[in-house]
């Protein structure tokens, strides 16, 4: 398989037909509406399970190959942490195990509600997570009965066909149906537009920003909808504080900051900060000072002159680069292993406000837990994704959690045990809090069906 999968990777260089993979979206629109029939007439559940099974294998094995390629291609983020998140996905996305059927039974007859398909489901991808997502949704998709028709970002979409093929080909090695996963070639807006209006398409699930959640929500579809992030981390005077700046400064600098869930900023009490400052700084972490931040802010954010006020927006030629990087831009030669660049700033500094989706961490230090929390609160922006909390106060702890609402909060470790890694449960790459449905699997994809049986004897 691994040889035949290296073959796949020059036919795409080639720009040679690859599976799954259409010049016209209405094409793929269209060939996954046939292999969702087939899917369901002609294949049992136990089938699904088989496929699924060998897409993690095939991820698996071919994990490295996968990192390379969407480093390359998006130039973000490292390859060492997308070798992990692709191990991830394929140990702990959960196939048709998640779905289950609920019955009654009593002197009426028997009620039976099973999880059935949508159809064809339409995927925007990001750039970010880009074969990630389209293993991780394919897997929870295809698991529920589903075809799905991708529409790539721009930007990663080569490492996406690849996935495409790779997923479709090893379908089709254990007799599965061809192109149950589809994308179109050259994705754009108007790719977009015509998957979200196509009535063949029966649900969306995109992940993106605001503007992309908008358009979905605006389809007139059902939608599931994974939204941007900005996850703050509190950390109180009873914490273990070696050990909060250690998985802080882990889950700041993975991937370079590129998973929407990775920690965006820290609210510290004051009596603690030196502390913690201290240890994240043992932790490959780098300090600079005021002088530096604004160097620091003009380098990767942009200002947007409003009515009423500055508004700041990422500059994206720096999304997910390294640390040193950034650092060597405004002047600084850092250390081989410095990997996260912390400041200390006030609550609304535009490092705090802004998801920067890189190695740049944002300190602010609160007097007590009201502050922490109303600060919290207000960096997040009722996102409803993610939060952290190091203590070892029940109350504090039960307290936030409650007030920030938010879709995952872990406490006292590192942003990624709230998907799997280091903590309980599965894996997902997408977080659907816009839409309310949260840590998205199979059974996300699924619309309940239910068949009633009368005892007409009675």
């Amino acid at each position: 398989m691994e040889n035949t999968l290296i073959d796949s990777i020059k036919d795409i260089d080639k720009e040679t037909p690859c599976l799954g993979i259409f010049e016209k979206v209405e094409d793929a629109i269209e060939s996954a509406v046939k292999a969702q029939k087939k899917l369901i007439s002609s294949y049992k559940k136990k089938d699904r399970e088989k496929f699924i099974e060998k897409i993690k294998s095939v991820t698996l094995a071919n994990k490295e190959v996968l990192a390379k390629l969407v480093f390359e291609e998006t130039k973000m983020g490292n390859y060492e942490d997308k070798i992990l998140k692709h191990e991830l996905l394929a140990k702990y996305t959960p196939g048709t195990e998640d779905l289950t059927t609920t019955a009654w039974e009593g002197d009426d007859g028997l009620t039976i509600v099973e999880m059935s398909p949508y159809g064809v489901i339409g995927a925007i991808t990001p750039s970010t997570n880009p074969t990630e997502t389209v293993i991780c949704n394919s897997i929870g998709m295809i698991a529920a009965g589903n075809s799905v028709v991708f529409n790539a970002h721009p930007n990663a979409k080569k490492c996406v066909a690849f996935a495409v093929h790779m997923i479709n080909k090893v379908i089709l090695s254990c007799g599965g149906p061809e192109n149950l996963v589809t994308m179109v070639k050259d994705p754009t807006m108007e790719s977009l537009d015509i998957i979200m209006k196509d009535p063949n398409v029966k649900l969306l699930c995109g992940t993106g920003g605001p503007g992309l959640v908008k358009a979905i929500l605006n389809s007139g579809k059902k939608a599931v909808c994974a939204g941007a992030g900005n996850p703050p981390v509190i950390v109180d005077d009873t914490a273990d504080i070696e050990n909060a700046a250690k998985n802080i400064i882990e889950g700041c600098a993975f991937d370079n900051n590129l998973p929407c869930i990775a920690e965006k900023e820290v609210f510290v009490f004051r009596n603690v900060a030196d502390e913690l400052i201290k240890d994240m700084i043992k932790n490959n972490a780098m300090i600079i000072g005021e002088d530096c931040v604004e160097k620091l802010i003009n380098l990767v954010l942009e200002k947007k002159d409003t009515d009423s006020k500055i508004e700041y927006a990422i500059n994206k030629k720096w999304v997910g680069k390294d640390a040193r990087l950034l650092l060597s831009e405004i002047g600084i030669d850092a250390a081989k292993d410095i990997k996260c660049i912390i400041c200390e700033v006030d609550a609304n500094h535009p490092f705090v406000m802004t998801e920067l989706m890189m190695p740049i961490l944002p300190i602010v230090r609160v007097k007590n837990i009201d502050e922490a929390i109303e600060c919290a609160k207000k960096a997040e922006q009722g996102r409803k994704h993610s939060a952290y909390m190091y203590s070892k106060d029940i109350e504090n702890l039960n307290r936030f959690e409650k007030e920030i609402d938010t879709t995952i909060f872990v406490e006292n470790s590192k942003s990624f045990a709230g998907v799997g890694l280091g903590g309980e449960g599965f894996t997902t790459f997408t977080i659907a809090g816009p839409t309310g449905e949260g840590i998205t699997s199979a059974r996300t994809f699924t619309r309940q069906r239910r068949c009633v049986v009368v005892n007409r004897d009675k």
